[in-house]
C-alpha cells in the first residue's frame, strides 16, 4: 500500500504565523542535507547584509577613544554615547540637510504619484484619445535620452539653477512605474467601471473611489519606489545646487566620508578631540538609512502583489 501523506487542504494558511506555507503535490519534501543547506546559505547571507551594518551603528556609537583603542571601525561596543547625534541634531548643516531631504522627498513622492496615478489611469483606457501615440512615446524615452548636458541646458534655461524644484522636476515620473500601474489599472473589472459611469460617476471619481482603493499594493510599492529614489538622490543637487545651505542630507554625508570635509559647527570639535569624525561619518550614514529600513518592513507584503500583478498584466 502506499504510505498517504497528510497535508493541510489546497489554500488553507497553516495555523502557526512562523509555519511554513502548504506544499503543493507535485514537489518533494526537502532532504534534511537540501534544508539545512538553504538555512545555512540564508544565515551566511543575512550575517553578510547585517554585520556591515553592525559595525556602522556601533561606531556612531562609540566615544572618540573607543573609536581610537579600535584603530578605526568598532565592532565590539564598549560603552554607548549618543555625543554624535546630539552633535548633528544641534541645529547646525546636517540638521539643516535631513529637514531639506524630508521635505523634498514628501513633495517629490506626492507630485511624482500624482503625475504617474492621472498618466497610467489615462493610458489604461483602450480606445482613448491618442491612447496608443502617448504609450509609444512613453515608452521611447526608456530607450532613448537627451543626454546630461542637453537636460542642464533646460533646467538653466527654466530658471531652475539653485532651486529645489531641480531636484524634483527632472526625475519626477519613471515609465517603468506608469507601465506597472497602468497593467495593474488595466487588470480591473471594466464592468465594474461602466456600472459607475452608468450611475453617473466621472473619470475621477472612478478612480478615486473604486481604482485606487483596489490597488492599495501596487500604489505603495510606487510610492515606496519613489520615496527612496527622492531620499537617495544626490546627483541632481550635486549638479544644479550652488549654495552649500541649500544641500540635502545624501550630499553632506558625500562630503563627510568622501571629501572628509565636517560640517559647519563640528569640525572644531573634532580637531580638539572632543568628537571623533568617524563616528560623525557613521552617525550620518545611519541617519541616511534609516528612514528606508523603517518603511521598507510595511510595504515588503506588497511587493509581490504589487509588483508581479502590474507587470504581467501590463
Amino acid at each position: 500500500m502506499t504510505a498517504v501523506v497528510d497535508r493541510p487542504p489546497a489554500g488553507k494558511r497553516p495555523s502557526s504565523r512562523w509555519a511554513a506555507p502548504p506544499r503543493p503535490v507535485w514537489e518533494e519534501e526537502p532532504s534534511r542535507a537540501g534544508a539545512a543547506g538553504k538555512g545555512l546559505v540564508l544565515t551566511l547571507a543575512c550575517l553578510g547584509v547585517l554585520f556591515p551594518l553592525w559595525i556602522v551603528v556601533v561606531t556612531s556609537l562609540s566615544s572618540a577613544r573607543t573609536i581610537d583603542e579600535a584603530g578605526g571601525l568598532v565592532m565590539v561596543p564598549k560603552g554607548i554615547t549618543f555625543v554624535a547625534y546630539r552633535e548633528l541634531l544641534s541645529g547646525g548643516q546636517v540638521t539643516r540637510a535631513t529637514v531639506i531631504s524630508i521635505l523634498i522627498t514628501l513633495v517629490g513622492t506626492l507630485f511624482s504619484m500624482t503625475v504617474s496615478v492621472l498618466c497610467a489611469y489615462g493610458l489604461s483606457r483602450i480606445g482613448s484619445l491618442g491612447h496608443r501615440w502617448f504609450l509609444l512615446l512613453l515608452m521611447a524615452t526608456m530607450f532613448f535620452s537627451a543626454g546630461l548636458i542637453p537636460t542642464y541646458l533646460l533646467v538653466q534655461s527654466l530658471g531652475l539653477t539653485d532651486s529645489y524644484l531641480a531636484l524634483i522636476l527632472p526625475s519626477a515620473v519613471s515609465v517603468f512605474n506608469i507601465l506597472v500601474l497602468r497593467g495593474f489599472f488595466m487588470g480591473i473589472s471594466q464592468e465594474l467601471t461602466d456600472s459607475a459611469r452608468i450611475d453617473g460617476a466621472g473619470d475621477f471619481r472612478i478612480l478615486w473611489q473604486i481604482v485606487m482603493p483596489l490597488s492599495r499594493a501596487v500604489l505603495a510599492v510606487i510610492t515606496l519606489f519613489y520615496a527612496v529614489g527622492y531620499w537617495s538622490a544626490w546627483f541632481n543637487a550635486s549638479l544644479y545646487l550652488n549654495d552649500q545651505n541649500k544641500m540635502p542630507l545624501q550630499n553632506v554625508m558625500i562630503q563627510l566620508v568622501q571629501k572628509q570635509q565636517a560640517p559647519v559647527g563640528l569640525a572644531q570639535a573634532i580637531k580638539t578631540g572632543e568628537l571623533s569624525g568617524l563616528a560623525v561619518q557613521m552617525a550620518v550614514m545611519v541617519m541616511a538609512l534609516l528612514p528606508v529600513a523603517v518603511l521598507s518592513p510595511f510595504v515588503q507584503k506588497h511587493f509581490k502583489k504589487g509588483m508581479l500583478t502590474g507587470a504581467v498584466k501590463g
